[in-house]
C-alpha cells in the first residue's frame, strides 16, 4: 500500500531560546587554505552570511595564508568572485561585502619555511591591535591532511599555539582541522599523536560538516525533548534502523584521483554515518555540555560488534558503479568502492538483537540522506486474518537529513467508507514549510562554534579511533579480497543487487529510495 501524504500544520513558540548560544569571542580567523575549493565553495560563503546576519564578532579579522603570491586586493577579488557564485543569499548586499571585505588580508609564503610564520606572527600582532581581537586566534586548516605536520611543526615554533593549560584559558588559540583523520587506525593515531605533542585536545576541533546539519542536531532534541518517543527507542520496539546516503553524482569536479585513494567508507562510512549511528543509538546525556555528549557517543562506538576477516563477506556489500574506472585520475584496475551497504549490530542492553543498515554511494538514483527508524509490527491484527492481516504495514520513522529537511512518521488509518478497509498515511514535518527562518549552512553554525569554543558537534580524539578501530579490519578484508567481490552496478541505480540480499536473509528490504 503507497502511503498516501498528510501534512501536519505546525506553529513554532515564540519566545528565549532554552539553550542560548554564546556570542563568539572577538578573534582572528587564520585561513590556511584560502585559495582552495573548500575556502570557496564552504568557509567563505559561511562567513559571508554570518557577517550579513550580523552574527560574526565586531572585533573580528581574518588572515588568509597562501603559498601562492598574491596581494590584499587580488585576494579579496577572488573571494567576492567565488561568493558571486556560492553565496546563499543572492545577490550580494554590497555594504556587507565593503565591510566583511576590510577585515580580510592575505599573506603569502611556503609551509616548511620558518620565515614565513615569524611574518605570521608579525602580521597577527598587527592586525590584533588594529581591531582589538583580544589575543584570541583561530587557525584554519582547510589543506590535505599531508600538510599538517609542517604546519603544526610552523605555528608551534614561531610561538602561535602554545598548548591550553587550563580550561577557559584567555586569551585562547584552537585549532580546526578537516577530515580525513588519517587513512586507518595507525595512521589516526599518529594524527592525534602529532596534535597532542602541540596542543590540549581542548584546543583541537576535528570538524565533520554533517554534525552541522540541522537536522543532524535536532536528532537529540527530537529523542531528549518528546517523551513520547524515547520510550520506544529501544529493542523492544525498534525491529531495525536504516541510514541511509547517496549521491546522484560521480566523479565531477575533477575527484577522480582523490576518490580512488579514499573510498566511500572512508569518505562517509568513517566520520559521517558513524557520528550519526552514534547520535540515534546513544544513552541520554547527563546533560547538553560537549564532553557529555561526546561520551554517549563514544561509548556507542565502543558497543559496536566488530567484523573482521572472512565475516567481512556476510555484513558488507561493496559496489563499484560501471564506468567508473574510466573516469579521469581513477586506476584502470582499481577496486575502490563508490557503494556500500553494511549490517552493524551495537552490542549494549537498548540495541541488542537490533541491526543497524547503512548503505552510501556515488551515481546513485537521487541525493538523499536520512534516518528510517521501523518499528516492529503489531503482534496480532483486530481487524483482519490472514493475507490481509498481513499487509498491515509497520510504522517507520523517517529523519530527512537532505535535501528537503524535515521528519516523517507513517502509520495505518482506517479509509472512510462502510467497509473497515485500512491505508498507510504519513505525518510530514518540513523545516522550509514550519519555520520562516532559513535553514542556515552546516559550515556557518560550525565556525561560530569554533569561535564559541562549543565542541558539542566535533568529534574527540577517543571516538575518532574507535570508529577507526571499527572500520579498519573491514578494509582490511575488502582491500584483499577476503571481504568478498566489488560489484558493479549500474549508474542512476539503487546499488548492487548483493545489497538487497543483505537485508533479504533478513527477512528485511530497504526503503525505496524516491
Amino acid at each position: 500500500m503507497d502511503a498516501q501524504g498528510l501534512h501536519i500544520q505546525t506553529t513554532p513558540r515564540e519566545g528565549e531560546p532554552i539553550v542560548r548560544a554564546d556570542r563568539p569571542d572577538p578573534c582572528i580567523l587564520v585561513l590556511f587554505g584560502a585559495t582552495g575549493d573548500l575556502a570557496q565553495r564552504k568557509l567563505f560563503p559561511a562567513l559571508f552570511e554570518l557577517a550579513r546576519s550580523g552574527l560574526l564578532p565586531e572585533e573580528f579579522a581574518l588572515v588568509a595564508f597562501s603559498r601562492s603570491a598574491q596581494d590584499d586586493n587580488a585576494f579579496r577579488a577572488q573571494v567576492k568572485e567565488g561568493l558571486q557564485k556560492f553565496a546563499r543569499t543572492q545577490p550580494l548586499d554590497e555594504p556587507t561585502w565593503e565591510r566583511f571585505a576590510s577585515r580580510m588580508e592575505c599573506i603569502s609564503g611556503n609551509y616548511d619555511d620558518p620565515a614565513a610564520f615569524q611574518r605570521l606572527r608579525e602580521r597577527l600582532d598587527t592586525v590584533g591591535k588594529r581591531y582589538n581581537t583580544q589575543g584570541n586566534q583561530l587557525y584554519y586548516l582547510a589543506t590535505p591532511a599531508s600538510t599538517f605536520p609542517p604546519l603544526l611543526k610552523g605555528l608551534a615554533g614561531a610561538g602561535l599555539l602554545p598548548r591550553e593549560e587550563q580550561p577557559g584559558q584567555r586569551p585562547w588559540r584552537r585549532l580546526v582541522i578537516e577530515k580525513p583523520f588519517g587513512r586507518d587506525l595507525e595512521t589516526a593515531k599518529e594524527l592525534n599523536r602529532n596534535l597532542a605533542s602541540v596542543l590540549d585536545e581542548r584546543q583541537i576541533f576535528r570538524i565533520d560538516h554533517y554534525l552541522g546539519k540541522e537536522t543532524v542536531q535536532n536528532i537529540l532534541v527530537f529523542r531528549f525533548a518528546n517523551l513520547i518517543f524515547e520510550p520506544l527507542w529501544n529493542r523492544n520496539y525498534v525491529d531495525h534502523v536504516e541510514i541511509t546516503a547517496t549521491e546522484a553524482l560521480g566523479m565531477e569536479g575533477g575527484r577522480g584521483h582523490f576518490y580512488d585513494e579514499t573510498g566511500v567508507i572512508r569518505d562517509m562510512v568513517q566520520n559521517h554515518l558513524l557520528q550519526v549511528l552514534a547520535l540515534c543509538a546513544m544513552e541520554p546525556p547527563t546533560s547538553f555540555g560537549a564532553e557529555d555528549i561526546r561520551d554517549e557517543k563514544n561509548k556507542v562506538f565502543r558497543a559496536l560488534r566488530s567484523v573482521e576477516g572472512e565475516e567481512v563477506a556476510s555484513h558488507v556489500v561493496a559496489g563499484q558503479y560501471k564506468g567508473y574506472r574510466e573516469e579521469q585520475g581513477v586506476a584502470k584496475d582499481s577496486r575502490t568502492p563508490t557503494y556500500v551497504a553494511m549490517k552493524m549490530n551495537v552490542d549494549n542492553w537498548r540495541w541488542q538483537g537490533v541491526p543497524f543498515y547503512l548503505r552510501a554511494g556515488k551515481k546513485l538514483a537521487k541525493r538523499l540522506t536520512e534516518v528510517s527508524i521501523h518499528f516492529k509490527a503489531v503482534p496480532i491484527s483486530l481487524f483482519s486474518t490472514g493475507e490481509a492481516c498481513q499487509r498491515l504495514q509497520p510504522n517507520v520513522l523517517r529523519l530527512r537529513i537532505q535535501p528537503q529537511e524535515g521528519i516523517a512518521l507513517s502509520f495505518e488509518s482506517k479509509v472512510p467508507g462502510e467497509d473497515v478497509s485500512i491505508a498507510g498515511v504519513t505525518m510530514d514535518f518540513g523545516y522550509a514549510e514550519s519555520f520562516a527562518k532559513p535553514v542556515p549552512e552546516a559550515y556557518e553554525r560550525l565556525l561560530l562554534d569554533c569561535m564559541r569554543g562549543n565542541a558539542t558537534l566535533f568529534a574527540r580524539k577517543d571516538s575518532v579511533e574507535q570508529a577507526w578501530a571499527y572500520v579498519t579490519p573491514i578494509l582490511r578484508a575488502l582491500e584483499s579480497g577476503q571481504g568478498g567481490p566489488i560489484h558493479e552496478y549500474a549508474p542512476g541505480s539503487t546499488g548492487p543487487d548483493a545489497a538487497a540480499q543483505l537485508l533479504a536473509k533478513d527477512g528485511r528490504r530497504w526503503t525505496v529510495i524516491k
